[in-house]
């Protein structure tokens, strides 16, 4: 099931929001795209296992929350949490027992 997730623009703090499955785990908002990841637009396929983020351009992009805000025109990006690349992307399991 869908629900609307917002995200501040770091340029001007516009909000702005995606229709997105609860399963899809942040990374981070950034100014600037991570090296080597791939990022889709906001009405693009980002839950494909192919994209790695969405690129925003706030304002622009048919994203921010509050029709009468302009937005600056700045991209900028929301980075998932990749499997495998740190401690952070590793799946957790609910079941298993802690020390």
């Amino acid at each position: 099931m869908a629900t609307p997730v917002t995200y501040y623009c770091p340029h001007c703090e516009t909000v702005v929001e995606l229709q997105r499955e609860g399963y899809l785990a942040d990374k981070s908002v950034t100014p600037f795209p991570l090296n080597g990841w791939t990022y889709v637009s906001a009405d693009g396929d980002y839950e494909s296992d192919d994209a790695d983020g969405v690129r925003f351009v706030c304002g622009t992009d048919g994203s921010v929350r509050d029709p009468d805000d302009e937005g600056c025109g700045e991209p900028f990006y929301l980075s998932f949490v990749r499997s495998g690349t740190t401690d952070a992307g590793t799946a957790v399991d609910p079941t298993a027992e802690t020390e």
